[in-house]
């Protein structure tokens, strides 16, 4: 764990000798992944890279939860950053050992000691600074000290004496689920006790089925998943959420009854917390003025992406415009999504996912605007912009210009023309001005006409005299400071 850009996927691929990077959009991870790795003396550990980026809070949480040891990276050229913290706190959260990893110490602007004084502040010493925690010093590139990361890591678990039973019905964790077009939900398991084989029958949230076959992360088929083995199980009938408990059960009756259950508690769950619109929110709604509600669909790639993502877009709800999301789900964009997007005037957001040939053409006809994206931060600062958009500009007003009133003349046809001085600024023919006098504003409105001597100008700038009347208004006496002014809308930042 760690945040974004300190070294957590080069680590792991330094361990396994592969590249996962080569795979990641953006350069970022996205989703938990879960790698098993062979070390010498027949000894195993299972690792779980989760994502550094500010929008993955509850996959990070998550990770915490299913693990045994966290390892917290922090790059030794950069400082302790906001998810470092985060980290931290999830992992103490769910009372995980944490083993510090110091990486990036091959950069010639490295500075170990202050990671470990920024440590030191957060609470967590390292064992060289007389605290319980274990530190190592690490380059993932050059792949310095990895194997003595590795030493700390297994001793940290035997003085745990982890143990778990492999001869019962497998018990794990859902790490993440997508649905994949040939083979139908498929859904990333670690088991944690038991031992897991084909043909169980298997109740993982409200999903369940009977196992037709396993994967390891490097897609080879595998017949059982013994304690701390992450898999990829095939032949649920749905996609179950990440971070769902799965438990192996004896027929698929049970398993059926069990699923229903749990389906019917969650449709009750969500009609008792579906918001009603209120007299007082109408009221709110009048109040502002000029509201407006953003609706979405949200679709990705695997489930720990859709509701990281659907969590970070309704965060950028403001007074003027509510963000909604009307439904999130697992899978490509489907016909059944753009006919919901058009019942309720909603835009589709695609994570890492593309509508099927249907939905497109579907779209064309009924012009729903399908977004779709790669990376979370370019949907995240697009929605913004386009609240921002939403929001009804504020009006600035900005002072073009001041003159005094050095003489009055009151001609029949015209009415009052004052001869003034352009104090500072620049006046021009279509200025709003202002008539203050004594400091106080005795009248708002419109340039009759501008002069220099007889003829009439566009503007006159500062220094120099010109006469000039007011629009529906003849009291303007000497020594009366004219004001000119513009008003300017400026767009709302969230």
């Amino acid at each position: 764990m760690g945040h974004v850009d300190h070294g957590k996927t080069s680590l792991l691929d330094q361990i396994r000798k592969s590249n996962i990077i080569a795979g990641e959009a953006g350069g970022i991870t996205q989703h938990i992944g879960a790698y098993l790795v062979e070390l010498e003396k027949d000894k195993k550990i299972t690792f779980l890279d989760t994502p550094g980026h500010e929008a993955f809070t509850a996959m990070r949480a998550r990770g915490a939860k299913v693990t045994d040891v966290a390892i917290i990276i922090v790059a030794a050229d950069d400082s302790v950053m906001p998810q470092t913290v985060e980290a931290i706190n999830h992992a103490q959260a769910a009372g995980v050992p944490i083993v510090i990893a110091i990486n990036k110490i091959d950069k010639p602007n490295a500075n170990v000691e202050k990671v470990k004084e920024e440590l030191a502040n957060l609470n967590v010493l390292v064992e060289d600074w007389g605290g319980k925690y274990q530190c190592q010093e690490i380059s993932a590139k050059k792949g310095t000290n990895i194997d003595l990361l590795l030493e700390k890591v297994l001793l940290e678990a035997e003085l745990l004496d982890l143990k778990a039973n492999p001869n019962k019905s497998a018990v794990g964790t859902v790490i993440e689920a997508s649905l994949d077009k040939g083979r139908g939900y498929l859904a990333t398991i670690l088991v944690q006790a038991g031992t897991l084989k084909i043909s169980d029958i298997v109740v993982a949230g409200t999903a369940h089925g009977k196992i037709k076959a396993m994967f390891n992360e490097r897609n080879s088929r595998i017949k059982e998943a013994t304690p701390s083995t992450p898999a990829l199980i095939l032949g649920l009938d749905s996609a179950p959420q990440a971070g769902d408990t799965f438990n192996v059960v004896n027929d698929e009756q049970e398993a059926r009854a069990t699923t229903t259950k749990r389906q019917q508690l969650i449709r009750e769950q969500g009609l008792r917390t579906h918001k009603h619109i209120t007299l007082d929110e109408i009221g709110r709604r009048i109040a502002i003025g000029d509201f407006k509600e953003l609706n979405l669909i949200v679709k990705g790639d695997v489930d720990g992406s859709v509701e990281a993502l659907s969590d970070s877009l309704l965060k950028l709800t403001t007074e003027q415009v509510q963000v909604n999301i009307i439904h999130k789900a697992v899978g490509q964009i489907t016909e059944g999504d753009v006919l919901l997007a058009s019942a309720s005037n909603a835009i589709i957001i695609g994570f890492q996912v593309r509508p099927s040939l249907a939905a497109r053409k579907l779209a064309e006809q009924e012009q729903i605007d399908i977004r779709m994206y790669s990376v979370i931060y370019n949907a995240i600062n697009e929605l913004k912009s386009a609240i921002e958009g939403m929001h009804t500009p504020e009006v600035e007003e900005k002072i073009t210009a001041n003159l005094e009133v050095r003489e009055t003349f009151k001609i029949s046809k015209t009415g009052t023309v004052a001869g003034c001085k352009v104090l500072d600024g620049k006046i021009h023919r279509n200025s709003t001005i202002r008539v203050i006098r004594d400091g106080i504003v005795t009248y708002t409105g419109a340039l009759g006409s501008l002069k220099r001597f007889k003829d009439d100008v566009k503007e006159v700038s500062s220094g120099y005299e010109c006469g000039l009347n007011v629009d529906k208004f003849n009291d303007i006496k000497v020594g009366d400071i004219i004001e000119a002014f513009e008003t300017v809308e400026v767009e709302r930042k969230l």
